[in-house]
């Protein structure tokens, strides 16, 4: 599957791009090694790096970042990734977002409302 110029995901990696660019301009020894590091973590090993795209889309859909997603989402294409294996990825972010919120709701949440509860009488 290949994204079209004229695409809105296709538009938004560059716009990333362009935003690298600037910033590598203004900061290029901070960019050099920031790319080092990502290239570093993104080669072959253990892990293929079909599955470490896999498992950052699940860390950008957590994270809720667009940019993020539509990277990695065109990583996980790129690297042979199915649709089933990127929509399995989503259910597991999903379970484990999911489960973030229960956790938090059934501690903090609750223990805030209880007392504020007793604050207000």
């Amino acid at each position: 599957m290949e994204m079209n110029a004229g695409n809105s995901f296709e538009a938004s990696l560059t716009k990333y791009k362009k935003g690298l660019g600037v910033f590598n301009e203004k900061m290029p020894e901070f960019v050099s090694q920031y790319n080092a590091f990502t290239e570093e973590c993104f080669k072959e090993g253990a892990l293929t790096q079909k599955q470490k795209h896999l498992i950052s889309l699940g860390i950008s859909i957590h994270a809720q970042d667009e940019y993020c997603i539509i990277y990695h989402t065109k990583g996980c294409l790129d690297h042979g990734c199915s649709e089933q294996e990127i929509l399995e990825t989503i259910g597991v972010t999903a379970a484990f977002g999911g489960g973030a919120s229960v956790s938090q709701g059934v501690t903090l949440v609750l223990d805030c409302i209880n007392e504020m509860g007793h604050m207000k009488q």
